[in-house]
């Protein structure tokens, strides 16, 4: 079954593949069929507790306007894909889910194996790194309001996060452990407060942003992780996402990053370690969430990441 933009003529195909044994639900976005037959390919994955029908999506559907046949999914153990616990944010599995969706677009005849790119929207912005590090096949990067989730957690969305915090996280996360060990419900860790008021007291403008495009009409979806498996918490505590990244080069890097995002010193701090062609394109007046879907910032994100991939895919890899 397939879903047709009528204005745009692109098609939305639901697809699955195969991540480490785990059964991924992706949708692929085709353009126009009187494009050529064997086309540039992006995988563009979604922000953490997100889904493939929101911010992630509308980019896929976005470039494939611009000629790519795109690719979004839900990770493992999220949206309608397979893995239990459900709610668990495992950052290697996070990582093999983009190898996975590589190696599934090689499969297809209608992609060109030696032009395929990542695109990953903020916690994906740090798996794309980390996957492009070890995966040769990958030929370009970006990301979107890019970050390691994992030094989010660590120190907070702006970098000053008070080390207690996740200490009392890590607390609570050998607890859950505990308990399941002894056959007892380990609970989950509640990602969004009961109210936008509360989401800015805990986290300020960006909490309040976050709160508001997950947890209201503009955006709330269904799927969209409301809680997150403890065990997630200590999982991530030793990753580091931006380990890889001088193994991107001599690989391009472009990352798209609002000018008001608090989390803005993740980029700058991967654009510092990055070894080969590497750019940081702000977004004058946006937020890290205003990229999600505000039209006026998006518009302007989707035209310089059509053009980082239209030169950089633009012939297959010798």
């Amino acid at each position: 079954m397939t879903d047709t933009d009528r204005t745009t003529h692109i098609q939305r195909v639901p697809v699955t593949f195969p991540s480490a044994g785990i059964r991924i639900a992706a949708h692929v976005y085709l353009p126009d069929t009187s494009a050529p037959a064997s086309l540039p390919a992006l995988v563009v994955g979604h922000p953490g507790t997100s889904v493939k029908e929101q911010t992630s999506g509308a980019y896929a559907r976005r470039l494939a306007e611009h000629g790519f046949l795109t690719l979004a999914f839900d990770a493992a153990h999220q949206g309608e894909s397979g893995g239990l616990p459900r709610g668990l944010e495992d950052p290697g599995q996070r990582v093999e889910d983009f190898k996975a969706a590589v190696s599934y677009l090689t499969t297809r005849d209608d992609v060109a194996p030696g032009r395929i790119g990542l695109l990953g929207i903020c916690a994906s912005g740090g798996y794309t790194l980390s996957a492009t590090g070890g995966d040769h096949r990958v030929r370009a990067i970006a990301t979107v309001s890019g970050v390691d989730v994992a030094r989010q957690f660590r120190y907070g969305a702006d970098g000053d996060q008070d080390p207690a915090v996740f200490a009392s996280l890590l607390d609570a996360a050998a607890q859950a452990r505990t308990a399941a060990a002894r056959g007892e419900d380990p609970g989950a860790m509640p990602v969004f407060p009961g109210t936008e008021e509360e989401a800015r007291a805990l986290g300020g403008q960006h909490g309040a942003e976050g709160f508001a495009y997950y947890c209201s009409p503009r955006a709330a979806h269904e799927r969209s992780a409301k809680t997150l498996a403890w065990e997630s918490i200590d999982k991530l505590a030793s990753f580091d996402a931006f380990h890889a990244v001088p193994l991107l080069g001599p690989r391009p890097l472009l990352q798209v990053v609002g000018r008001r995002a608090v989390t803005s010193w993740m980029a700058v701090d991967v654009h510092q370690r990055a070894t080969g062609p590497k750019e940081l394109h702000w977004i004058e007046g946006a937020s890290h969430v205003d990229l999600y879907d505000k039209k006026e910032h998006v518009d302007q994100a989707v035209d310089r990441l059509a053009a980082f991939f239209t030169e950089n895919l633009a012939t297959a890899e010798a």
